[in-house]
């Protein structure tokens, strides 16, 4: 057996360990066990396992376990050659838990290895210190390659915190397993989910352990900072963050927001215009000095709020108004939506449905790191009703240049932008296009001609940043159904 240490460079750029464990088995460890001994530094998170062998065309097995420098972590036996173990999230088989340092054993069992064979084997051990999620947090892989516009829910609770599902006898409400919630997810049709629970991060092992099964629905660590000065979404961030806001723990919220970047993880404002009193606890974004040039994106729609107004987005609970002073500020934050589901069987008719409503994301594949990269990018619109088959694209082209939603154009003083609007899904619909917050500033009163509809308008530019972007409204115009995000001009 040899033992080699080599430091590798990820792509986050942060440094992490690779130990590589080599050697041979023959007829000699037959119904034998081998411990393999590597040493973990300080500072290790989560460690991955990947083993391979050969001679599997002789019948060559071979068994895989675990053990830390006290105890037992897990015993996969020969069905699984990859795991991970991490401090709160483990593959099934396998124990979450601190990552102590100091000695641990690679377990090796033997069932079979035939007279006169010899199989080598390699054991990779990856070291894994908080650095950014390489492509998903519980897949090695997307789930699906190329570029379209993928659809999630990024807001939705289980029995880690207050979700709640029927009893099997049906008489009362108990709560939620996790599973239920992603059941849910998978028949609404959703590409991903985040599942933020209430300042709570036990569901992520739940997860991991769900994620091979769902290979058509990416499950992405979340969790629901929930403070008293208002709600935040953190999504792609696994471990603990601190939620004591105006605590000796958590001064300010720019500590909260420094907690978060440390995990890289995506930081929203969940339902920012919900009241915060003793009907809904701290729900409403009131927390002091915000350094929004922090915050990725705004929950403009959210599930509950909207079942408050009678199933509709816009009113006094939407957040559309807060986030479009934001945007008037200068800030660059992306609207997304999410359902706030609670109840993954209940009745759509008295609470938000998983998928209503929908965020609707535009990226090159459906991994973690490719929808949350997108979300930050502004490459989103906002599905009300969750309906799949709709759709909204504006770009925009100045010259030879152009942008999509999320993109900024540079757009000299006396130059015309022309813009292309595609409206799917929504034949009769009423175009609303928002320049700075004012509303109908181009295609006033025009409506979608078709199930797909391509319209074009013009403006003038002063070479002054501006922001503009569409919605789409019933065909009554009572009620918004899709929320765009905006275009930047010389932004």
């Amino acid at each position: 057996m040899s033992l080699t240490e080599t430091p590798v460079v990820p792509a986050a750029a942060q440094a992490q360990t690779v130990v590589v464990l080599t050697g041979v088995l023959t007829r000699a460890d037959h119904e034998t066990y081998r411990e393999l001994a590597f040493d973990v530094p300080a500072g290790v998170q989560r460690l991955t396992v990947d083993f391979d062998f050969t001679t599997r065309e002789q019948k060559t097995t071979i068994d895989l376990g675990l053990m830390d420098p006290d105890r037992f972590r897990g015993w996969s036996g020969g069905d699984k050659m990859r795991f991970t173990v991490g401090e709160l999230d483990a593959t099934p088989s396998y124990l979450p838990g601190p990552i102590v340092p100091g000695r641990w054993t690679l377990l090796l069992g033997v069932p079979n290895i035939r007279p006169g064979v010899v199989a080598a084997y390699t054991a990779t051990i990856r070291f894994g210190r908080g650095e950014a999620t390489a492509v998903s947090a519980f897949a090695d892989e997307p789930l699906e390659v190329g570029a379209r516009w993928y659809r999630g829910d990024l807001h939705m609770h289980t029995c880690h915190s207050d979700g709640t599902v029927a009893t099997q006898g049906g008489e009362r409400r108990a709560p939620g397993p996790v599973y239920r919630t992603v059941e849910a997810a998978a028949a609404r049709g959703c590409d991903f989910i985040a599942v933020t629970d209430h300042n709570a991060v036990s569901h992520h092992h739940a997860l991991r352990e769900l994620q091979p099964h769902f290979d058509r629905l990416l499950l992405m660590p979340g969790v629901e900072i929930t403070t008293f000065r208002g709600h935040a979404g953190v999504l792609g961030a696994i471990g603990f963050v601190e939620f004591r806001l105006e605590s000796r723990h958590l001064p300010a919220v720019t500590q909260l927001q420094d907690a978060v970047a440390r995990q890289h993880g995506l930081f929203a404002i969940n339902h920012p215009a919900l009241p915060s009193n003793e009907y809904c606890m701290g729900c409403g974004w009131t927390a002091a000095n915000t350094d929004f040039a922090r915050v990725d994106a705004i929950e403009v729609c959210n599930g509950g709020a909207m079942q408050a107004q009678g199933g509709k987005a816009d009113g006094v609970f939407s957040g559309v108004p807060f986030w479009e002073a934001r945007l008037n500020e200068g800030h660059r934050i992306t609207a997304i939506g999410g359902s706030d589901n609670h109840k993954p069987d209940g009745d759509p008719a008295a609470a938000p449905a998983v998928g209503s409503p929908t965020t609707v994301v535009f990226a090159p594949n459906l991994s973690e790191r490719a929808i949350l990269d997108a979300i930050r990018a502004g490459h989103v619109f906002v599905d009300v009703e969750g309906v799949r088959g709709r759709g909204l694209e504006l770009t925009a082209r100045c010259g030879e240049a152009s942008a999509m939603m999320g993109d900024a154009l540079a757009a000299p003083a006396g130059a015309e932008v022309a813009f292309e609007l595609t409206v799917t899904g929504l034949a009769g619909a009423r175009i609303d296009v928002v320049l700075d917050g004012e509303h109908g500033a181009a295609l006033a009163g025009v409506q979608a001609d078709g199930d797909v509809a391509t319209l074009a308008f013009t403006l003038p530019s002063d070479g002054a940043c501006h922001w503009i972007r569409a919605d789409v409204r019933s065909e009554d115009g009572e009620r918004t159904l899709l929320i765009g995000n905006p275009v930047y001009l010389n932004g």
